[in-house]
């Protein structure tokens, strides 16, 4: 069985479904927060996933890195599916991420 988003659902069944999707459980798309710390040592982004604790990926850039992202979180959810096992539910949509700069007291 796969999982595919609503979008890729109503796409399928417009131009019919081919012999591997009629087995396929269609399911709104999840949304989950990701990070991109820049790799001081080697350039581009590394990747942190909150809902994903174990999940790790990097990019050579932003487009790169969200794209990993995607891709990692994909196996995720299959793998968390494989073995009936819960699914995180999006957590992305009030995420606010700010800045917080701390002076260090002189000692």
């Amino acid at each position: 069985m796969h999982l595919f988003n609503k979008c890729t659902a109503t796409a399928s069944r417009s131009r019919g479904l081919r012999a591997d999707e009629r087995n396929t459980v269609f399911m709104d798309a999840l949304s989950y927060r990701v990070i991109l710390e820049p790799d001081q040592d080697d350039g581009g982004f590394n990747v942190i996933i909150p809902a994903f604790p174990t999940a790790h990926t990097q990019g050579n850039d932003v487009e790169d890195a969200l794209g990993n992202a995607r891709e990692v979180i994909a196996l995720e959810l299959g793998f968390l599916r494989d073995k009936s096992l819960p699914i995180p539910p999006s957590d992305a949509e009030n995420a606010r991420v700010e800045r917080v700069t701390v002076v260090l007291p002189a000692a």
